[in-house]
């Protein structure tokens, strides 16, 4: 088969299998995998991100996979840096003739790569944040609303995040400098989703597995290495409300409650952007999760061969 394209999307909500269709996909046309996930960036953030690393090792050796595990746990990543860490990581999986498999869940760092987005590296405003300070979170959110250049769906439930949000949007829509110019893109993307039930189900049973294979003791042991309760917060889902946990906010039980809400929340959040995508133009081919494995493989390289004629 012919391919046309440069670059393969793997995509869709979280708990849908994703990463083992692209490593499946990347055996199959000699790839290699750029994850596309704003967390796994982090070292030592391995359960709650979700990383699966073994699933890169399928096949007997490993497929090469880029952009986990590239800055410390405490640091605070960001789509510009995400997309200059893309360019460098798409050129030189070209350059040695593969192909690159985006594979994610972050929604906006999708949509930064194929859209070319041009962003900035934002410096702290510590005079704008005192002023920041003094607002609400409903006059942030609208702040953040009116004057964003590029839309936000990441999580700003704490005021930290809120606030390094809205002064990111007005930095951007003051600034005239243009930045991270990336490749041309000639790119398909695949999209794994589940019937609602179904997919509810999957992210239970998965948040259990995470809690009963160490997740709680994962996050005890970044804050006892000096990582702060804010820092996790900052960093949302699982670490925001294992960090509320262990800091005696809830019992293990409302933790979970809370926690298992949150991430089906955040899973509709992650429908909304791909619906957005399609509606601005951008084509996905959604790919049923029910199917087999090897199913699913043979219905993107069907649509692959349909789309290179």
């Amino acid at each position: 088969m012919k391919n046309n394209y440069n670059l393969i999307v793997v995509t869709g909500p979280t708990a849908t299998g994703k990463t083992s269709l692209a490593v499946l996909i990347a055996e199959k046309m000699d790839g290699e995998i750029i994850s596309a996930d704003s967390r796994q960036v982090y070292r030592e953030m391995n359960i709650g991100t979700g990383k699966d690393i073994e699933e890169y090792h399928s096949f007997g050796h490993i497929i090469p996979y880029h952009l986990i595990d590239i800055c410390d746990a405490g640091d605070e990543y960001n789509v510009f840096r995400y997309l200059n860490d893309f360019k460098n990581v798409y050129n030189n999986i070209i350059s040695r003739g593969k192909l690159p498999v985006l594979c994610g869940g972050s929604g906006l760092y999708i949509e930064a790569v194929l859209k070319d987005y041009r962003l900035l590296n934002v410096p702290v405003d510590e005079k704008l944040r005192v002023e920041l300070e003094a607002k609400s979170d409903e006059e942030l959110a609208e702040m953040l609303k009116s004057n964003a250049v590029v839309h936000n769906i990441s999580d700003t439930s704490n005021r930290k995040r809120l606030i390094r949000a809205v002064e990111i949007a007005l930095y951007q829509k003051n600034s005239t400098v243009k930045d991270n110019d990336l490749p041309s893109l000639n790119y398909i993307i695949f999209a794994v989703d589940f019937e609602r039930s179904a997919l509810k189900k999957r992210i239970t049973d998965r948040l259990r597995k995470r809690l009963r294979n160490g997740m709680v003791e994962e996050a005890d042991a970044l804050l006892k290495r000096g990582i702060s309760k804010d820092k996790l917060v900052y960093y949302g889902l699982e670490y925001k409300y294992l960090a509320e946990y262990l800091d005696g906010q809830y019992s293990y039980n409302d933790m979970y409650q809370k926690l298992n809400s949150a991430i089906h929340r955040f899973s509709k959040r992650q429908m909304t952007w791909f619906r957005k995508m399609e509606r601005e133009g951008i084509k996905i081919n959604w790919i049923d999760g029910s199917l087999p494995l090897s199913d699913k493989l043979k219905t993107v390289m069907n649509i692959l061969e349909r789309e290179s004629e």
